[in-house]
């Protein structure tokens, strides 16, 4: 049963590795069974550079996930990012057989797997394949051709690829530690699933999940994804710049942050000052609150631009009607949503992951750096793409139809009526 179907997200971060236990309800929301996280020392701005390091930090934040929530963990949905990550727009399309009615999941199907045999650059991988608009017959704008007439299908796809050294070294890590993966998931997609609604998807929206090591951005128009990137800045070379422009240790840089940093300077207060403890004996240091907000501003402007001209670049500037969702840990710095409205001009919102949540246990689990360690969970559950959930349940209504066949009316029929002929047979024999 669905119901006791049970799931782990890894997410494997820059700053944070974190493994979450999910199931369903019966209202079909998602209950977050068990949490577990450790400090992330062997990634960088998304890339596993330290194997033993990343292995050991899963290790505890599976094992810390295992004993709140009392189940095994053996299988997890894993998440990958970093500036390695490239997304491309191609084309493709398979000729049938004019005899054949309509066009069936199957052939969409093979139309989608022709496409992971495409040409890519050496040392890189596919690890998504996503349909835009479909042709049947030379008719574009098609969503869903399942059920249309046609001879010549073709499609867009939106394809992610990923450096295939990269997905080795998460296999590596997960592999070490004991468990299997079951899906490898772009994370900014993972994020989407926790923190969109259908409404906004179908409407247009652009996701930025602002993290530790990256910021990624997926574009969603008429219920599909239309565009990823990966930015290669995040929360920790706010933390970095802190550290240098206010002479403090990188701890102390980053509680300034989030404790008192704001993204706008003109809001913070300029008799504010806060006192930082001296090194060995030395007098304390005092930080005006302004000047951290003017440091954290001109990084976060960088960013924010960055997405900016990622949305331009998209060709989807003028279409997003749901405007911008903000997620990730470095969406909960104060005033971050008036400066992306700001320099954007779109509406913005944070995106916190409680759109698909049940109750849970856990309360910290709806902050919006667990974003996309919910999203990873509910991967499991739900597709990416809605076409594709469809398509599934068309799948399991044929195939439930063909292994009801044999005990069905007719074979009945058949079976009842050699029986009764081999009866009457015997009983002629008989007879002589």
């Amino acid at each position: 049963m669905e119901s006791e179907k049970i799931i782990v997200g890894l997410d494997i971060g820059t700053t944070k590795i974190c493994a979450i236990v999910g199931r369903k309800n019966e209202y079909g929301k998602l209950e977050v069974l068990g949490m577990g996280k450790a400090e992330s020392d062997g990634v960088i701005r998304g890339i596993v550079t330290n194997i033993d390091k990343t292995v050991h930090a899963i290790e505890k934040a599976v094992r810390e996930a295992e004993e709140s929530s009392g189940i095994e963990i053996n299988v997890v949905n894993v998440g990958i990012a970093g500036q390695h990550i490239r997304s491309s727009i191609h084309h493709g399309g398979i000729t049938r057989d004019p005899t054949h009615e309509e066009i069936t999941v199957e052939d969409v199907n093979r139309l989608t797997n022709d496409m992971y045999r495409i040409v890519i650059p050496p040392g890189s991988k596919i690890i998504h394949v996503m349909p835009q608009d479909y042709i049947v017959d030379y008719e574009d704008g098609i969503k869903d051709p399942v059920g249309m007439s046609g001879v010549k299908l073709e499609a867009s796809f939106h394809i992610i690829t990923a450096q295939t050294n990269a997905i080795n070294n998460i296999n590596k890590c997960v592999i070490r530690s004991g468990l299997e993966i079951e899906n490898l998931i772009l994370e900014p997609l993972a994020s989407s699933l926790a923190v969109l609604s259908d409404e906004e998807k179908e409407a247009g929206i652009c996701l930025i999940d602002i993290g530790g090591g990256t910021t990624d951005v997926a574009i969603f128009h008429e219920s599909i994804i239309r565009h990823t990137a990966v930015i290669p800045f995040g929360g920790n070379i706010i933390t970095s710049d802190i550290k240098q422009g206010c002479m403090v240790m990188q701890h102390q840089a980053e509680l300034l942050k989030t404790k008192f940093g704001k993204a706008i300077a003109e809001e913070a207060n300029p008799n504010e000052i806060v006192s930082i403890p001296g090194i060995r004996n030395r007098s304390p240091k005092e930080i005006s609150i302004k000047n951290l907000a003017h440091i954290i501003q001109a990084r976060m402007e960088e960013i924010i631009e960055l997405a900016h001209s990622e949305i331009i670049t998209s060709g989807y500037m003028g279409k997003l009607a749901g405007g911008i969702v903000i997620t990730g840990g470095g969406a909960q710095l104060s005033g971050l949503k008036q400066l992306v409205e700001y320099m954007t001009g779109m509406d913005t919102r944070i995106g916190y992951p409680n759109e698909h949540l049940g109750k849970s246990k856990i309360d910290s689990v709806k902050s919006p750096m667990f974003a996309t360690s919910v999203g990873l969970v509910l991967s499991g559950f739900k597709a990416l793409d809605d076409r594709e959930a469809r398509y599934n349940e068309v799948r399991e209504r044929q195939n439930g139809k063909k292994a009801k066949l044999p005990k069905g009316d007719i074979f009945s029929k058949i079976l009842n009526k050699t029986k009764g002929l081999l009866i009457d047979d015997l009983e002629d024999k008989n007879e002589y």
